[in-house]
Protein backbone atom coordinates (compact mmCIF):
# COMPACT_ATOMS: atom_id res chain seq x y z
CA UNK A 1 0.00 0.00 0.00
CA UNK A 2 2.62 2.55 0.98
CA UNK A 3 4.05 2.02 -2.66
CA UNK A 4 1.14 3.67 -3.97
CA UNK A 5 1.60 7.13 -2.44
CA UNK A 6 2.28 9.76 -4.53
CA UNK A 7 5.44 11.91 -3.00
CA UNK A 8 4.11 15.34 -5.05
CA UNK A 9 0.69 15.28 -3.18
CA UNK A 10 2.05 13.95 -0.09
CA UNK A 11 0.62 16.33 2.57
CA UNK A 12 2.80 18.48 4.63
CA UNK A 13 0.85 18.04 7.71
CA UNK A 14 -1.19 15.60 9.66
CA UNK A 15 -3.71 15.48 12.62
CA UNK A 16 -4.75 13.08 14.73
CA UNK A 17 -7.74 12.64 16.90
CA UNK A 18 -6.55 9.47 18.85
CA UNK A 19 -9.82 8.26 19.83
CA UNK A 20 -10.66 4.78 21.26
CA UNK A 21 -8.88 3.60 24.21
CA UNK A 22 -11.24 3.28 26.69
CA UNK A 23 -13.83 0.91 24.14
CA UNK A 24 -10.18 -0.93 23.32
CA UNK A 25 -9.82 -1.76 27.03
CA UNK A 26 -14.03 -2.34 27.72
CA UNK A 27 -13.79 -5.03 25.00
CA UNK A 28 -10.28 -6.67 26.92
CA UNK A 29 -12.29 -5.82 29.77
CA UNK A 30 -9.86 -4.45 31.36
CA UNK A 31 -9.84 -0.70 33.01
CA UNK A 32 -9.24 2.43 30.43
CA UNK A 33 -5.94 3.24 31.79
CA UNK A 34 -5.16 -0.11 30.31
CA UNK A 35 -6.23 1.25 26.62
CA UNK A 36 -3.98 4.41 26.91
CA UNK A 37 -1.05 2.61 28.00
CA UNK A 38 -1.41 0.39 24.54
CA UNK A 39 -1.82 3.63 22.37
CA UNK A 40 1.85 3.91 22.97
CA UNK A 41 2.66 1.36 19.95
CA UNK A 42 0.00 3.14 17.66
CA UNK A 43 2.08 6.82 18.46
CA UNK A 44 5.04 4.86 17.44
CA UNK A 45 3.83 3.63 14.30
CA UNK A 46 2.48 6.60 12.81
CA UNK A 47 5.03 9.04 14.20
CA UNK A 48 7.67 6.91 12.62
CA UNK A 49 5.45 6.39 9.72
CA UNK A 50 5.25 10.07 8.85
CA UNK A 51 9.05 10.48 9.37
CA UNK A 52 9.63 8.08 6.98
CA UNK A 53 7.19 9.10 4.08
CA UNK A 54 8.49 13.07 4.50
CA UNK A 55 5.41 14.42 6.05
CA UNK A 56 6.74 17.54 7.82
CA UNK A 57 4.00 18.12 10.99
CA UNK A 58 2.13 15.27 12.89
CA UNK A 59 -0.21 16.99 15.29
CA UNK A 60 -1.72 14.03 18.33
CA UNK A 61 -4.49 15.47 20.50
CA UNK A 62 -3.20 13.68 23.52
CA UNK A 63 -5.36 15.50 26.20
CA UNK A 64 -8.04 17.90 25.62
CA UNK A 65 -9.44 20.68 27.65
CA UNK A 66 -12.42 19.04 28.25
CA UNK A 67 -10.34 15.83 29.31
CA UNK A 68 -10.09 17.49 33.27
CA UNK A 69 -13.25 16.32 33.73
CA UNK A 70 -12.63 12.95 33.79
CA UNK A 71 -12.66 11.14 36.54
CA UNK A 72 -9.30 11.55 38.64
CA UNK A 73 -8.35 8.50 38.65
CA UNK A 74 -7.69 8.36 35.37
CA UNK A 75 -6.49 11.56 34.51
CA UNK A 76 -3.66 10.90 37.26
CA UNK A 77 -2.88 8.15 35.53
CA UNK A 78 -2.74 9.56 32.06
CA UNK A 79 -0.87 12.50 33.29
CA UNK A 80 1.73 9.59 35.09
CA UNK A 81 1.75 8.19 31.75
CA UNK A 82 3.03 11.04 29.85
CA UNK A 83 5.83 11.33 31.93
CA UNK A 84 6.83 8.17 31.30
CA UNK A 85 6.19 7.87 27.56
CA UNK A 86 8.24 11.09 27.34
CA UNK A 87 10.70 9.59 29.08
CA UNK A 88 11.25 6.65 27.33
CA UNK A 89 10.56 7.80 24.07
CA UNK A 90 13.46 9.77 23.36
CA UNK A 91 15.38 7.32 21.78
CA UNK A 92 12.73 7.12 19.34
CA UNK A 93 12.84 10.81 18.40
CA UNK A 94 16.43 11.14 18.33
CA UNK A 95 17.19 8.24 16.41
CA UNK A 96 14.04 9.33 13.73
CA UNK A 97 15.90 12.98 13.95
CA UNK A 98 12.00 13.91 14.90
CA UNK A 99 11.27 17.34 16.90
CA UNK A 100 9.38 17.56 19.88
CA UNK A 101 6.65 20.61 20.43
CA UNK A 102 3.57 21.04 22.29
CA UNK A 103 0.17 23.30 22.36
CA UNK A 104 -1.84 23.88 24.77
CA UNK A 105 -2.36 25.37 28.27
CA UNK A 106 0.98 23.75 29.00
CA UNK A 107 0.63 25.87 32.76
CA UNK A 108 -2.63 23.47 34.05
CA UNK A 109 -0.30 20.90 33.17
CA UNK A 110 1.25 19.46 36.43
CA UNK A 111 4.76 20.62 37.26
CA UNK A 112 6.17 17.30 36.40
CA UNK A 113 4.74 16.67 33.62
CA UNK A 114 5.92 20.67 32.27
CA UNK A 115 9.08 19.52 33.26
CA UNK A 116 9.59 16.47 31.53
CA UNK A 117 7.74 17.90 28.36
CA UNK A 118 10.29 20.72 28.60
CA UNK A 119 13.60 18.86 28.91
CA UNK A 120 11.86 16.48 25.81
CA UNK A 121 11.30 19.48 23.28
CA UNK A 122 15.02 20.55 24.38
CA UNK A 123 16.73 17.65 23.75
CA UNK A 124 15.10 17.26 20.33
CA UNK A 125 15.10 20.86 19.48
CA UNK A 126 18.22 20.30 17.00
CA UNK A 127 16.19 17.62 14.88
CA UNK A 128 14.49 18.60 11.75
CA UNK A 129 13.61 15.55 9.64
CA UNK A 130 9.95 16.23 11.34
CA UNK A 131 8.12 18.02 13.87
CA UNK A 132 5.47 15.80 16.43
CA UNK A 133 3.08 17.94 17.92
CA UNK A 134 1.58 16.89 21.39
CA UNK A 135 -1.91 18.77 21.55
CA UNK A 136 -1.93 19.07 25.41
CA UNK A 137 -4.43 20.45 27.64
CA UNK A 138 -5.68 21.94 24.50
CA UNK A 139 -9.13 22.84 22.63
CA UNK A 140 -9.63 24.57 19.32
CA UNK A 141 -12.05 27.27 21.43
CA UNK A 142 -9.36 27.72 23.93
CA UNK A 143 -6.96 28.80 21.56
CA UNK A 144 -9.23 31.19 20.09
CA UNK A 145 -9.95 32.74 22.91
CA UNK A 146 -6.58 33.62 23.96
CA UNK A 147 -5.61 34.84 20.65
CA UNK A 148 -8.64 37.31 21.04
CA UNK A 149 -7.20 38.35 24.46
CA UNK A 150 -3.63 38.97 23.45
CA UNK A 151 -4.89 40.86 19.72
CA UNK A 152 -7.39 43.02 21.98
CA UNK A 153 -4.45 43.93 24.20
CA UNK A 154 -2.27 45.20 21.80
CA UNK A 155 -5.48 47.35 20.42
CA UNK A 156 -5.66 48.01 24.19
CA UNK A 157 -2.12 49.28 24.17
CA UNK A 158 -2.03 51.15 20.78
CA UNK A 159 0.27 48.21 18.95
CA UNK A 160 -2.71 47.28 16.83
CA UNK A 161 -5.62 49.08 14.81
CA UNK A 162 -8.66 47.24 14.94
CA UNK A 163 -9.56 48.01 11.46
CA UNK A 164 -5.66 46.06 10.78
CA UNK A 165 -7.24 42.78 12.15
CA UNK A 166 -6.96 39.98 9.21
CA UNK A 167 -7.29 36.03 9.06
CA UNK A 168 -3.02 36.55 8.94
CA UNK A 169 -3.31 38.12 12.11
CA UNK A 170 -5.55 36.05 14.12
CA UNK A 171 -3.08 33.03 12.32
CA UNK A 172 -0.19 34.92 13.76
CA UNK A 173 -1.94 34.72 18.00
CA UNK A 174 -2.69 31.07 17.54
CA UNK A 175 -0.94 28.75 19.42
CA UNK A 176 0.30 27.36 15.76
CA UNK A 177 1.56 30.43 14.65
CA UNK A 178 4.53 29.25 12.22
CA UNK A 179 3.15 25.93 11.62
CA UNK A 180 0.91 24.77 8.24
CA UNK A 181 -2.75 24.28 8.59
CA UNK A 182 -3.31 20.39 8.10
CA UNK A 183 -4.22 19.36 4.92
CA UNK A 184 -5.69 16.15 6.63
CA UNK A 185 -7.21 14.97 9.71
CA UNK A 186 -7.64 11.36 10.52
CA UNK A 187 -9.83 9.98 13.31
CA UNK A 188 -10.04 6.45 14.54
CA UNK A 189 -13.05 4.92 16.38
CA UNK A 190 -15.63 5.86 14.09
CA UNK A 191 -16.60 9.23 15.89
CA UNK A 192 -17.85 11.94 13.26
CA UNK A 193 -16.78 14.92 15.07
CA UNK A 194 -14.01 17.11 15.26
CA UNK A 195 -13.99 17.21 19.06
CA UNK A 196 -12.88 21.11 19.70
CA UNK A 197 -9.44 20.40 18.03
CA UNK A 198 -7.72 23.38 15.30
CA UNK A 199 -11.28 24.89 14.78
CA UNK A 200 -9.57 28.05 12.73
CA UNK A 201 -6.71 25.47 11.61
CA UNK A 202 -8.80 22.70 9.89
CA UNK A 203 -11.09 24.92 7.83
CA UNK A 204 -10.28 22.95 4.30
CA UNK A 205 -8.60 19.89 6.22
CA UNK A 206 -10.19 16.74 4.43
CA UNK A 207 -11.24 14.53 6.96
CA UNK A 208 -10.99 10.65 7.32
CA UNK A 209 -12.67 8.65 9.64
CA UNK A 210 -11.93 5.25 10.39
CA UNK A 211 -13.58 2.62 12.80
CA UNK A 212 -9.94 1.32 14.40
CA UNK A 213 -9.76 1.90 17.59
CA UNK A 214 -7.03 3.62 18.39
CA UNK A 215 -4.46 1.16 20.08
CA UNK A 216 -5.07 -0.68 17.03
CA UNK A 217 -3.95 1.57 14.36
CA UNK A 218 -0.80 0.96 12.48
CA UNK A 219 0.99 2.43 9.45
CA UNK A 220 -0.93 0.47 6.73
CA UNK A 221 -3.72 2.40 8.16
CA UNK A 222 -1.57 5.69 8.35
CA UNK A 223 -1.32 4.91 4.50
CA UNK A 224 -4.97 4.10 3.19
CA UNK A 225 -5.87 7.41 4.73
CA UNK A 226 -2.68 9.75 2.73
CA UNK A 227 -4.07 7.79 -0.65
CA UNK A 228 -7.82 8.40 0.36
CA UNK A 229 -6.55 12.20 0.73
CA UNK A 230 -4.78 11.56 -2.48
CA UNK A 231 -8.00 10.55 -4.40
CA UNK A 232 -9.76 13.60 -3.36
CA UNK A 233 -9.66 17.18 -5.52
CA UNK A 234 -9.20 20.30 -3.57
CA UNK A 235 -11.13 23.23 -5.05
CA UNK A 236 -10.82 25.39 -1.95
CA UNK A 237 -13.96 27.43 -2.97
CA UNK A 238 -12.90 27.33 -6.84
CA UNK A 239 -14.58 24.88 -9.94
CA UNK A 240 -13.03 22.19 -11.17
CA UNK A 241 -12.46 23.60 -14.07
CA UNK A 242 -10.50 26.34 -12.33
CA UNK A 243 -8.24 23.85 -10.79
CA UNK A 244 -7.55 21.61 -13.95
CA UNK A 245 -6.39 24.98 -16.05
Amino acid sequence: MKENIRQESLPKHIAVIMDGNGRWAKKKGAARVFGHKNAIKAVRDVTEGCAELGVEYLTLYAFSTENWNRPKLEVTALMELLVSTLSSEIKTLMDNDIRLDTIGDKASLPPKCQKQLAEAIAKTSGNSRMTLVLALSYSGKWDITQATKRIAEEVKEGKLEAEDITQSTIDKYLVTSGTPDPELLIRTSGEQRISNFLLWQMAYTEFFITDTLWPDFRKEHLYEAIISYQERERRFGKTSEQIKK
